[in-house]
């Protein structure tokens, strides 16, 4: 979504919009704002990976809840943000009538962790509390199940505490409206070291999420399919549930841009499929519908990965 929205190239009164021309503080960066100032914008990226031959997208939310949204003083709008980025996705989704077309609730990691201290002269303090990221996650996934997501995707996580506190507030919401909503949990491999930036191995991270029914678990973000392979890998090994990728056009450049071409991620994702590693393969920073359409051919030769019986 990222990748596509910076190709239009918006200015701060782009995202303003008419109704936040005269907002006090700047609004340029907010791309979840678009879904309320640019909505036919986001409806043209959902519309393009779709006809690219994706199953799922996800909603234009990475960054909406209160913690996220605080950062452009905005915190008001977020279930506006959240329901409408929802609908919007619905809608495009429905236009698709050829097989089923998803719509995945995006609940990004906040720009805090639970788990460590931005302060290295004082290791005890914590910027979020477990209670913080509940509350501001449920409010999130009550506003994208009301605008109509068939499942929720906690992502990019890079510290599994603040990942719980959403699974928690998940939790909490279905017991209260008395529904099921499949959930799909991915994390953030942050470098060679094969760790989240919280200091979990892949192991730990399963082990950490496992105690919830997922519809699947797996990494997005951060690294290359070819990086992230070992560790999907790992992952596939030691799981029966299903297992998503979703990595990045390889890694950026010095400029931050993403090289890698779609023939090159075919290449990758076919490696994935034959070795029998996943069940739901995607694209996170750099991937162009381009990328997507390449996966999708590829992928339609293959069977989904048999998960794994593990004691």
């Amino acid at each position: 979504m990222g990748t596509m929205l910076q190709r239009y190239k918006f200015e701060e009164e782009d995202f303003r919009g008419d109704r936040f021309k005269d907002f006090p503080h700047p609004l340029k960066g907010n791309n979840d704002l678009l879904s309320l100032t640019q909505p036919e914008a986001v409806k043209e990226v959902h519309r393009l990976y779709f006809q690219a031959g994706a199953d799922i997208v996800e909603t234009n939310t990475f960054s909406g809840t209160t913690i996220g949204m605080a950062d452009y003083h905005m915190e008001d709008l977020v279930y506006e943000l959240n329901y409408q980025s929802a609908k919007i996705a619905r809608e495009v989704a429905d236009e698709f009538t050829d097989k089923p077309r998803f719509v995945a609730g995006s609940i990004g990691p906040t720009n805090r962790t639970a788990s460590m201290s931005p302060d290295v002269n004082d290791p005890g303090y914590r910027a979020v509390t477990f209670d913080d990221l509940r509350i501001a996650y449920k409010q999130q996934v009550e506003a994208l199940l009301d605008g109509g997501c068939d499942l929720l995707l906690v992502e990019t996580i890079f510290d599994t505490l603040n990942a719980k506190a959403a699974l928690f507030a998940i939790e909490e919401v279905k017991e209260e409206r008395n529904i099921e909503v499949p959930i799909m949990v991915s994390g953030t491999i942050t470098d060679a070291s094969g760790r989240t930036l919280s200091g979990q191995t892949v192991e730990a991270f399963l082990i950490s999420v496992s105690h919830i029914p997922l519809l699947s678990v797996g990494f997005n973000c951060a690294l290359g399919a070819d990086l992230l392979k070992p560790y999907l890998k790992t992952l596939a090994h030691n799981t029966s549930f299903n297992v998503s990728a979703h990595p990045n056009a390889g890694l950026p450049n010095a400029f931050g841009e993403y090289d890698e071409s779609p023939e090159q991620t075919q290449a990758f994702i076919k490696e994935y499929l034959e070795e029998n590693l996943v069940n739901i393969i995607g694209g996170c920073c750099g991937t162009t519908p381009e990328h997507i359409k390449l996966m999708a051919e590829i992928a339609k030769n293959y069977k989904p990965r048999t998960p794994q019986v593990v004691d």
